[in-house]
């Protein structure tokens, strides 16, 4: 195959795995919007499931109601599982794009290799091990927010209802922008060539593939968790809040600053959280 050919199909081969990300991140976006949609606001009681008139009622809608304000009521298994899913397509709607620059790598390395008959595993087994560091993340973030709403510190629109807690939250992800762990973890996510060499490079077993992309999700996961946490200050379902988040995360990989928009982004936060507990004293 002549160089002109193999350019041809590296850029063909990008384009539909960049088309496929961003169907992806459409609907996952479009799931989060539908639920900031339909969701109990502050205010709106949830049906009391001790008794009452339960005529008619939605069940579907009462689990989301549930999830949306566990508060009001004691969750059912229906309403974890329901606030599990919505945490997981909202983390896939948030990370997808960050993670489309090592993807288009992985793809147009991966046409390469089999053109020279030294084939890797497919892109998806990568993208799958990426994922399913954020499906552990929404795990655990579901039951956070259980916890939380069991303690009464959450209202109906899933922030928390306590402006210390809220403060305390925005100083210590302020400050974690600033930590050496941040750092480290921020340079693998920018560098995606260096982090494939640190590692080997790319792998022909997709188990191999998997492992890689679970690694690079981890090191994704311990740049962003802390901004995650900050869905409890804004609200879980606030969607101007999430984009804001998810276009932060964007900026930090993808921006060439080092590390710069980490720690201007944390001096604020941090700044806003002391404001806001000293404000609550």
């Amino acid at each position: 195959m002549g160089d002109t050919a193999l350019e041809a199909v590296l850029r063909r081969d990008r384009a539909v795995v960049m088309a496929a990300l961003v169907v992806i991140a459409v609907l996952a976006w479009a799931y989060v919007l539908w639920l900031a949609a339909t969701m109990v606001m502050p205010g709106s009681p949830l049906p009391d499931s001790g008794g009452g008139d339960m005529a008619g009622m939605d069940m579907a809608g009462m689990d989301m109601g549930a999830a949306m304000a566990p508060g009001f009521r004691p969750w059912a298994l229906g309403d974890f599982a329901f606030t599990f899913t919505m945490w997981a397509v909202m983390m896939v709607g948030m990370m997808t794009p960050s993670v489309a620059p090592m993807l288009l790598l992985y793809a147009g390395v991966g046409r390469k290799a089999r053109a020279d008959g030294r084939p890797i595993a497919s892109t998806g087994w990568f993208f799958a091990g990426y994922l399913a560091v954020w499906v552990v993340f929404s795990l655990l973030a579901t039951g956070a927010q259980w916890l939380l709403a069991r303690l009464a510190l959450l209202d109906p629109s899933m922030a928390t209802g306590s402006a210390i807690l809220g403060g305390l939250v925005l100083i210590a992800a302020g400050l974690y922008q600033w930590t050496p762990m941040k750092g480290i973890c921020l340079r693998q996510c920018q560098a995606p060539i260096a982090f494939l060499a640190s590692r080997g490079g790319f792998r022909s077993a997709p188990l191999g593939a998997l492992r890689l992309g679970i690694d690079h999700g981890a090191y994704c996961l311990g740049c962003c968790w802390a901004l995650m946490a900050l869905l409890f200050v804004g609200g879980v379902m606030n969607v101007l809040w999430i984009a804001g988040i998810a276009i932060l995360v964007l900026l930090e990989k993808t921006v060439p600053t080092v590390q710069l928009i980490p720690r201007v982004s944390g001096a604020l936060m941090a700044a806003i959280g002391i404001w806001i507990v000293f404000q609550a004293l």
